[in-house]
């Protein structure tokens, strides 16, 4: 059984994002929240909120042992993006791309054996 947590349109970069959540994927849900604590990048707070959510998922809807708990999927999509311009020189403009994420935790039970 597995319960799952899901943030949509986010603001923050992808790539940004897979960095912390590289961290976390394959962990126990206590080290992982521990990992997310001390980690000085701006999306840090944002997939510990995510995470004890799905923690709390699990535990309310599937009536999971919170201390068995492993991060077993964790990962970023892209969302969509906000397209803006940028005033340049000489009257010209350039592009700038807002870029927006989906992330998606998964938590399951540990196989005891």
């Amino acid at each position: 059984m597995e319960a799952k947590a899901v943030l949509r349109t986010v603001r923050i970069a992808p790539r940004k994002a897979r960095l912390v959540i590289d961290l976390i994927r394959g962990k126990q849900v206590g080290e992982a929240v521990a990992i997310l604590k001390h980690t000085p990048k701006t999306s840090s707070p944002v997939i510990e909120k995510l995470l004890n959510s799905a923690i709390a998922n699990a535990e309310h809807n599937y009536d999971l042992d919170v201390n068995n708990l492993v991060v077993t999927q964790a990962y970023v999509n892209e969302g969509p993006t906000l397209k803006r311009f940028r005033p340049r020189a000489m009257g010209r403009a350039s592009a700038i791309n807002k870029r927006t994420s989906h992330i998606t935790i998964v938590v399951a039970e540990k196989k005891e054996g």
